[in-house]
């Protein structure tokens, strides 16, 4: 496998600055050296360029009774992914996303399956990312991403972000554990398969992500991959933009990521979203996100 990291620093989506920072953290933290390690191919293809917030108005209101902020910057942005991600896969190579906010999963999303391909996606997050701008109560586009690769998430009448590679059924969302309450009736209505933490309590980690694993690749050409590091207990993770007490542990977290990669020969892009520098403590998430990344392309104990 040949991998292409791709930055986006990118918090245009996001209430809390700082997950701009993200791609240069994690670089930091050695992400290519471990990578290397394994034996695969790895190019860094450098940062996407993304506008200052203090240089942009960030209100956009009129989309479907709602408030979206950034909205422009952020579809930009989120084109500029799409033509990269779709370029990195089209020269054969796995193209590994860091972000930034959650936002940017739009245009990853957008860019990896060809026209005629179907994709499943497995979206490990503390939130569920199901938001629309009628039902957002802070306007972020982070916790819209989801719903808009789904194409529920229409601005001004716009389906923007929606991937049509990418269908209800093997769409698997891990580890959620806070809702706002106009997502829970679209998700319950909808057939996303939603493994909560208490699914993980009950039936353990293994379980719940073999069996979200197995609906992402039911029927599908590949699968997608979104780590947002939320996903994991703040107390393993602690510099994310918008940490969850009660989230996975760092053993659960590696188990996951081993997981994923037996799947590795359906793997057509991982991303890695929500490393916030400025709230972490001595870059320990970004070193545990490269450790995880490192886990999903293969690293093992023995």
């Amino acid at each position: 496998m040949d991998i292409r990291i791709l930055g986006v620093p990118m918090d245009l989506g996001a209430d809390r600055r700082g997950v701009d920072m993200g791609p240069s953290a994690i670089r930091y933290a050695g992400l290519a050296d471990q990578l290397e390690r394994l034996g695969t191919g790895c190019t860094d293809g450098g940062d996407l360029a993304v506008p200052r917030p203090e240089e942009r108005d960030p209100d956009g209101t009129g989309f479907d009774g709602g408030r979206v902020k950034f909205h422009r910057e952020t579809r930009e942005v989120c084109e500029d992914v799409t033509t990269a991600v779709r370029a990195t896969v089209g020269g054969g190579e796995t193209p590994l996303v860091l972000g930034g906010d959650h936002s940017i999963a739009i245009g990853t999303a957008a860019g990896v399956a060809a026209p005629d391909e179907s994709l499943g996606v497995v979206w490990f997050d503390a939130h569920g990312d199901f938001n629309t701008p009628a039902t957002t109560p802070s306007g972020n586009i982070h916790g819209m991403a989801l719903a808009a690769i789904l194409g529920h998430a229409t601005f001004g009448g716009e389906a923007w972000g929606h991937a049509p590679a990418v269908a209800e059924e093997n769409v698997a969302l891990v580890g959620v554990r806070e809702l706002d309450s106009g997502e829970r009736e679209p998700l319950r209505d909808s057939d996303v398969s939603v493994y909560t933490m208490s699914d993980i309590d009950a039936r353990g980690a293994p379980a719940v992500v073999e069996e979200a694993l197995g609906v992402a690749t039911d029927g599908t050409d590949g699968i997608h991959v979104s780590l947002d590091m939320d996903w994991l207990d703040p107390t393993e993770a602690p510099g994310v933009g918008t940490p969850v007490r009660g989230g996975v542990s760092y053993r659960e977290a590696h188990s996951a990521m081993e997981s994923v990669a037996d799947f590795r020969d359906r793997l057509r892009s991982f991303e890695l979203v929500e490393v916030n520098p400025i709230l972490d403590d001595h870059n320990r998430t970004a070193e545990l996100a490269c450790e995880l990344v490192a886990s999903a392309f293969g690293k093992r104990v023995l």
